[in-house]
């Protein structure tokens, strides 16, 4: 009787303690997962502040700053800038749980090399299937689908951070990540920092390197330098032009697809086609690629395709 005794008090104790040690485990979780969370908003609130001159004075014509970098195998754009909505509507917008990613497809669809994006619920999570192909129509069969996994990283009445990410891509492509984070910078303002990224093997370095020496060579960035002999701006080419491009592109369209949620719901599209559109070619040395009546022709058509599961 006193062995069972023993036995039943070690099993209680031995619970008790496993419990004491998960409480404090899950404690510490939590409690790390919001040091990260206000690291990450304080972090973003010392970039705010160290690029107000940068913001106010620029080529962009709008509160913007951009950066690039290239690695050995990775490519990587940071935007930073100022949108004029409350954090509010731009958090409930781009971050809610539910939402979001359906919100996600219909900015992604505007970019030109976004053929179809559909959002789907699973048991590891929200998925977005997106195709990536030319600038031009095409058919599904002809673009390459991508598998973007959606997680937000944080959200609290201040800070909200998300996290798109896919493993492989086109051509050995691989590591992809769009994320956005934001914070109120007034009562009607928000700063946001969009980061576009991706690494590549062989394949996607060889496509990368013909693409630029064939119908890419003409294309640039937007890093720029002043060449000292002529007085004339140089701006950056090669894979860094490549990815600034795109990071503007994606940037632009969250901008067209916040700006268009004031208007009825019937005309949202067409309202953000448009604005996306008159927004890239103010930068036509970099972004113009298509007339403006077959670029709305074709979203339209690819906008009606991605309203049900392909």
């Amino acid at each position: 009787m006193n062995r069972l005794v023993k036995a039943m008090a070690g099993s209680l104790c031995t619970r008790a303690w496993r419990a004491v040690v998960m409480t404090a485990l899950f404690c510490f979780l939590g409690q790390s997962a919001f040091a990260q969370t206000d690291d990450r908003a304080a972090s973003l609130r010392e970039k705010y502040q160290s690029l107000t001159q940068q913001l106010a004075h620029n080529p962009f014509q709008r509160p913007l700053y951009l950066e690039s970098q290239e690695l050995p195998s990775a490519l990587k754009g940071d935007i930073y800038g100022v949108v004029s909505f409350p954090f509010a509507v731009v958090s409930r917008s781009l971050s809610d749980p539910v939402q979001g990613p359906a919100n996600w497809c219909d900015v992604l669809i505007l970019h030109l090399n976004i053929k179809y994006c559909h959002a789907s619920a699973g048991p590891n999570g929200t998925v977005l299937a997106v195709n990536i192909g030319k600038k031009t129509e095409e058919s599904l069969s002809s673009s390459y689908r991508v598998q973007f996994n959606y997680h937000q990283a944080a959200s609290t009445a201040d800070y909200f951070r998300v996290e798109l990410s896919a493993a492989t891509g086109p051509l050995s492509t691989k590591d992809y990540q769009i994320v956005l984070e934001a914070i109120p910078v007034g009562e009607n303002r928000t700063f946001i920092h969009l980061t576009y990224a991706y690494g590549y093997g062989t394949a996607g370095r060889l496509a990368m390197k013909g693409y630029l020496a064939t119908i890419g060579s003409n294309k640039v960035g937007f890093s720029s330098t002043q060449d000292t002999s002529t007085g004339e701006t140089q701006y950056i080419g090669g894979v860094r032009g490549l990815v600034e491009r795109n990071t503007m592109r994606y940037y632009l369209a969250i901008e067209a697809y916040l700006g268009a949620l004031a208007s009825p719901s019937n005309d949202r599209l067409d309202k953000r086609l448009a604005d996306w559109f008159d927004a890239t070619e103010q930068y036509p040395r970099q972004l113009h690629e298509v007339s403006r009546a077959d670029y709305l022709q074709m979203k339209h058509n690819e906008y009606q395709r991605q309203q049900t599961a392909q």
